[in-house]
């Protein structure tokens, strides 16, 4: 059984994608993962410093090439979400671009097209979300997954610009954040739209309490990584978007 290398690009302050992805994907029966980061300096989730990360992607993906990864994830959600609808297609091909004149055919993947694949890969068209940010770039966020024709019904921003800090949100913040929200009628509850703020605990314990699907940009991220390999998406403990390919049985 092969290894395949999976390189990240993250924000220098991030720790939290780099813990929760080798967490998701070593549960996978079938396919062995290893993991190999290049940072973008950003300490505060702003737009200007967001702005200054996102100039330093070239030098990530020279980095990520050297490493001869099979798939490339840009782990930072708001950054392309903050720019403007589209932009996670607009970067994924300029990323690819990039690669592909380097000699690599590595699939490119980003955390802002993620959400977006997850959710509709799951029919999701009415959602409620939780975000760590600060209320102007969470309003953003929302613009940018109705942009792609899937309607935010209610929504929550816990603002902390410290993106240290926001590696260290309580799970039970998060979860009374979810609680507050209105799920009537929603087909989907995003528990944590960013990478940094901790989801794993969260997902399957969230979806057992309300009672509908419940993802994260995290486990959307491993979702179209496993898509992008071609390997079956079969991962327990994390939510029903990660048993698409589980035997009904198993589901349960």
């Amino acid at each position: 059984m092969g290894i395949h290398r999976i390189g990240l690009v993250v924000p220098s302050s991030n720790v939290t994608v780099e813990t929760e992805m080798p967490a998701l994907l070593g549960q996978h029966a079938d396919a062995q993962f290893s993991f190999h980061s290049s940072r973008m300096r950003m300490q505060a989730v702003s737009p200007e410093q967001l702005r200054a990360m996102n100039a330093q992607r070239e030098r990530c993906i020279l980095e990520l090439g050297d490493a001869g990864v099979d798939a490339i994830l840009y782990a930072c959600l708001v950054a392309l979400m903050s720019v403007g609808p589209g932009e996670h297609q607009r970067v994924e091909g300029l990323v690819a671009e990039q690669l592909a004149t380097g000699g690599s055919e590595a699939a490119v993947r980003s955390s802002a097209g993620a959400l977006i694949e997850a959710l509709r890969a799951i029919g999701a068209r009415r959602i409620v979300l939780v975000t760590p940010y600060l209320r102007p770039l969470a309003e953003q966020v929302v613009a940018y997954i109705e942009a792609e024709g899937i309607q935010v019904h209610d929504w929550r921003a816990l603002e902390v610009a410290d993106n240290a800090e926001v590696g260290c949100i309580p799970g039970e913040r998060v979860m009374d954040a979810a609680r507050s929200l209105d799920l009537q009628g929603v087909d989907a509850l995003v528990i944590s739209a960013c990478v940094q703020m901790p989801s794993l605990p969260l997902v399957q314990a969230a979806e057992d309490e309300f009672g509908l699907p419940v993802l994260s940009a995290a486990t959307a991220g491993a979702y179209s990584l496993l898509r992008a390999l071609d390997l079956p998406v079969d991962i327990p403990g994390a939510g029903s978007l990660l048993r698409a390919d589980a035997p009904a049985a198993a589901r349960q």
